[in-house]
């Protein structure tokens, strides 16, 4: 579905609106570094501001002990600051 008007930006967005994503995933989907899809993130949500939707963050998440009390919710921490694991959930993003 993609048409050569939008840029990836704007089709993270429209992937957002119909359904959360992690941002490995669109950076699998779309062809980029996960480091640039937080770029095009923040921009998005940025972007956002003077309208009625939003960028929702689920937090990255401890599989080993559950701690979700990150202080960055974008980025995908290396280590769980409770239990030292290094099993941390990416965050989850998603328009509203």
């Amino acid at each position: 579905m993609r048409t050569e008007s939008e840029t990836t930006r704007q089709r993270i967005a429209d992937h957002l609106r119909h359904e959360p994503a992690a941002p490995g995933t669109l950076a699998t989907e779309f062809g980029v570094r996960t480091g640039t899809v937080l770029s095009h993130v923040e921009h998005i949500a940025q972007s956002l501001a003077p309208t009625d939707e939003q960028l929702l963050v689920a937090p990255p998440t401890c599989r080993e002990c559950g701690f979700d009390a990150f202080d960055d919710l974008v980025n995908r921490p290396s280590r769980c600051p409770d239990c030292k694991s290094e099993a941390v959930e990416e965050p989850t993003f998603t328009i509203r």
